[in-house]
């Protein structure tokens, strides 16, 4: 593995459902008059869903954020 995983588990699920839900707002709104609106909402959530797909998140990485480890400790 090429990097280490420094997003927790509950916030991989949330960043998986917040993109997704930008992905679809992106996707009903594409061809409205606030589509300006609907492409930084469809690449905001391309990015929330691809961090917590993978478990790395660069800017976390950028500001020194480390995984907490199992039970608390850090």
């Amino acid at each position: 593995m090429l990097y280490i995983k420094n997003v927790p588990g509950w916030e991989r699920a949330l960043r998986i459902v917040a993109g997704l839900a930008g992905l679809v707002f992106a996707a009903m709104n594409w061809g409205a008059a606030g589509s300006a609106l609907a492409v930084a909402a469809g690449l905001a959530g391309a990015m929330l869903a691809l961090t917590g797909l993978a478990g790395f998140c660069p800017m976390c990485a950028m500001v020194g954020r480390k995984p907490g480890r199992p039970g608390g400790e850090r």
